[in-house]
């Protein structure tokens, strides 16, 4: 989140975009086709990158906005979750180049209002009558101005990229009736069920117009938050400015880290590593060598004084499998109200969405928590797995 004190307020757009799909889903972004309109000059991408990031900052933001979400199917939503952020809706962005803005999300489900200031992001949830905060970490760049990216680097990041991603060129394009440069990048690893990320950018102005997310086998975006029209101007603070209900329920979040921490991988010859990592833990971490084929590359053990959690990884890139094991207690449990599905031994509680699963459950006292971009299938194969 330390991005948050120093991005400009084009780049503070897509941030919020980052944060609507963190606060819906847990986590990611992409885009769709372009409307009909002027569109810009063609360029190679690293130069249509470069000249946007290189232009002149707008001194506001106000757009109309529409908000996309296929991710969860209806039958895990029915009756449980009445959110905007779950079920996707429309409404206006306000953005201050102050570093202060607002993203209003409007249904019949229940609005969302996200504001955000250089200290402090504030989520308010109607379905819920809930807010959420989080202080954003202080940064020593604040008041810094940093200079754009030359194309130079711009050309060998992008050749980095080349490696790991399909990546098109700048497409010229129209998005919310604004010149546009379209891109859309597809990872070059198989495994996963992500098939494509695109995003639009005004090509005066550099600011994002569009993000997306496709997943495999589909040709609708299972994610995207797109303009539909946008102006840019000054912004009264009174548009950044709103506060939620006073009887609302306030949920304080953790303040992000400036920090940067790096896993440690599985160390050759770590025969022993099991028994060590369960002493650690204080219960019977289940950590075999291989699960469903995929070789286990890290093992570490999280948390203080208090309870423990076992962090196990199977594979790497976007085929990659997580596990989280903590001793059971009476409010380990966190996805309860999804739903149930056998398995050996046990009754998870499960999240299938086109993009991973998560899943939930219980045995011998340790609570399971595993993740990954792969179907319910796989993802129960290896719960069944884990004994």
């Amino acid at each position: 989140m330390k991005l948050l004190r120093t991005l400009s307020t084009r780049s503070l757009v897509l941030v919020v975009v980052a944060a609507a799909v963190l606060g819906g889903a847990g986590a990611t972004i992409a885009i769709a086709s372009g409307g009909s309109g002027p569109v810009p000059a063609q360029k190679p991408l690293a130069q249509a990158i470069h000249d946007g990031l290189a232009a002149p900052e707008p001194e506001g933001i106000s757009a109309r906005i529409t908000f996309t979400n296929r991710l969860f199917p209806s039958a895990a939503l029915e009756g449980r979750v009445g959110s905007a952020l779950m079920s996707g809706a429309s409404g206006r962005l306000w953005a201050r180049n102050d570093g202060r803005g607002r993203l209003e999300l409007q249904s019949t489900a229940g609005d969302v209002q996200i504001v955000w200031s250089p200290a402090e992001i504030t989520i308010y949830d109607a379905s819920s009558n809930t807010v959420y905060r989080s202080n954003l970490p202080a940064s020593k760049a604040e008041h810094q101005e940093k200079a754009p990216l030359s194309l130079a680097k711009i050309e060998d990041f992008l050749s980095q990229l080349g490696g790991h991603a399909t990546v098109s060129g700048a497409k010229p394009s129209n998005v919310a009736g604004r010149e546009a440069y379209t891109v859309s990048a597809s990872p070059k690893d198989s495994a996963g069920l992500l098939d494509s990320v695109q995003v639009a950018w005004d090509a005066v102005h550099g600011v994002p117009l569009r993000a997306a997310i496709y997943a495999r086998g589909s040709s609708k975006p299972v994610l995207a938050l797109e303009a539909t029209d946008i102006s840019f101007g000054q912004v009264p603070t009174s548009n950044v400015e709103i506060a939620p209900p006073a009887g609302a329920k306030t949920v304080k979040l953790p303040t992000p880290s400036n920090q940067t921490h790096k896993g440690r991988r599985e160390p050759r010859g770590a025969d022993s590593k099991d028994r060590r990592e369960s002493a650690a833990a204080g219960f019977p971490v289940s950590a075999p060598a291989s699960l469903l084929g995929l070789k286990r590359t890290g093992i570490h053990v999280l948390g203080g004084t208090g309870a423990k959690t076992a962090l196990v990884v199977y594979g790497e890139g976007l085929g990659a499998i997580v596990v989280a094991e903590q001793k059971a207690g009476e409010k380990t449990a966190q996805l309860n109200a999804l739903p149930q599905v056998p398995l050996a031994g046990a009754t998870g509680h499960e999240l299938s969405t086109p993009l991973g699963t998560i899943l939930e459950w219980r045995r011998g006292g340790v609570m399971f928590l595993l993740a990954g971009s792969v179907p319910a299938a796989t993802a129960d194969a290896a719960a069944n797995a884990l004994r």
